[in-house]
């Protein structure tokens, strides 16, 4: 059985929610824009999007799992033939929700439906390449600069050892250094011994 959804049902039952969809959709396809309760756009907007996400795959299966929601033809028709190629462009978001004013009866909060018909601006575009390429570039610096970090260490390592040759280096310059300079010094003092005893 498939699980409920979330909240209560518009209708009495399943088949009668499904049912108030159902024709939800098929009044926005055919008049393009409806005044409904906020409840109902919101449940009906991830509906529409599937609907005209089918139609403009345009295919015959794809056209009947349409018409298993929708009875009418002609707004499955309207739907294929003209929203569908109009919405070809853009990817997702075909619906657009505005809160308006509540009812005078109940109070009931009201919102506005209607199908996005505005076609998809080159400057939508060039920011969505724009914001793909900075996320590139952030990637390609970050795997420079793990790149540069090891080469960093492995520089350090090779630095370090270095390092430990040369002060091994200086140390024994420095002992060389001393024994040169005392070799120096006892043959000073044997100098300096020799034209004494004569």
């Amino acid at each position: 059985m498939p699980k409920p959804t979330k909240g209560p049902r518009l209708g009495g039952g399943p088949a009668h929610e499904r049912l108030i969809l159902a024709n939800l959709a098929q009044s926005l396809f055919e008049h393009q824009s409806i005044t409904t309760t906020e409840a109902k756009a919101k449940r009906l907007r991830p509906l529409a999007e599937r609907l005209i996400t089918k139609a403009k795959r345009g295919d015959l299966h794809a056209r009947r799992q349409v018409l298993a929601v929708l009875s009418r033809k002609d707004v499955v028709h309207t739907l294929f033939a003209d929203i569908a190629p109009a919405m070809a462009e853009r990817e997702g978001g075909y619906t657009r929700i505005t809160k308006i004013a509540p009812r005078k009866g109940d109070n009931a909060p009201m919102a506005v439906i209607e199908l996005v018909t505005e076609p998809v601006s080159p400057k939508q575009a060039t920011v969505r390449e724009a914001e793909a390429a900075t996320k590139r570039d952030v990637k390609e610096k970050a795997t420079e600069a793990k790149a540069a970090e090891a080469t960093t260490d492995e520089a350090d390592d090779v630095d370090g050892d270095a390092v430990a040759e040369d002060t091994a280096t200086d140390e024994a310059d420095e002992a060389d250094a001393v024994e040169e300079a005392a070799d120096a010094d006892e043959a000073d003092a044997a100098d300096d011994e020799a034209p004494a005893e004569k």
